[in-house]
């Protein structure tokens, strides 16, 4: 064999060992791409059972309270936990205790200014439940006058 030949025949070597290396390192990134992506694929079954026992704490309610957001449980809870307890907690939504009228303007407002979309068949359904679970509260009333009360003259 010339050395012209031996040159080719180790410049072929060459090429097929760098496709091979080639190959191997994409199958390799890929995998690593595909697993970071998919985690849960390496995850047991008991991580399912977990986010069971996850998901039926969420929902708890306990003495006609939802545990996890302090909500009164009744009609419309869900849907106002699926629509406002997104951006902010419930607390920030039951401590603002308005009208009808006055939660179809901020939630109007929100829609304008803060992202908030449309809620459709569900913005009743979410004003509904506050103003029946969370009526506004008359606040900065002075108490009543006290009556029956023995004065007593001071001194100078």
């Amino acid at each position: 064999m010339s050395m012209e030949e031996k040159n080719v025949d180790e410049l072929v070597k060459s090429a097929r060992t760098i496709v091979r290396t080639s190959i191997i390192l994409a199958l390799a990134t890929m995998t690593m791409v595909f697993v970071n992506t998919n985690p849960e694929l390496f995850s047991s079954n008991d991580s399912s059972e977990n986010e069971d026992l996850n998901k039926k704490d969420r929902d708890l309610i306990e003495d006609g309270i939802h545990v996890r957001t302090g909500l009164i449980d009744a009609e419309g809870m869900f849907v106002v936990i699926g629509n406002c307890t997104n951006c902010h907690s419930a607390k920030l939504v039951t401590q603002n205790r308005m009208t009808a009228e006055r939660w179809n303007e901020t939630i109007k407002w929100m829609q304008e200014t803060q992202n908030l979309w449309d809620l459709g068949e569900n913005q009743e359904i979410i004003v509904n439940y506050l103003v029946t679970n969370y009526p506004p509260k008359k606040s900065g009333m002075r108490r009543s006058n006290l009556t029956d009360i023995e004065w007593y003259e001071t001194e100078n």
